[in-house]
């Protein structure tokens, strides 16, 4: 149980810096701007669906969420070049 506490915490402080990340994306605006809304909204709808699919196909909680950090980890290196 206590690595599902640590992967959640560590899921939350990345995704803060991939908002970091994106805001700043989106703050440039023009066309690049426009594709990562995009990329962000399709990928919210996919993770949510694939969380979903997971679960009810008898996934922990805990591999849920490491399944999305490392799409949360994918999407920070990305931003970051």
């Amino acid at each position: 149980m206590f690595e599902y506490w640590t992967n959640l915490a560590k899921l939350a402080a990345e995704s803060q810096q991939v908002i970091t990340l994106r805001m700043m994306k989106l703050a440039e605006g023009g066309a690049p701007a426009m594709l990562e809304v995009n990329r962000m909204v399709s990928e919210k709808i996919f993770a949510a669906q694939s969380s979903t699919f997971e679960m009810m196909m008898g996934a922990t909680p805990n591999s849920v969420v490491r399944s999305y950090r490392g799409k949360v980890r994918a999407n920070k290196r990305r931003l970051s070049r």
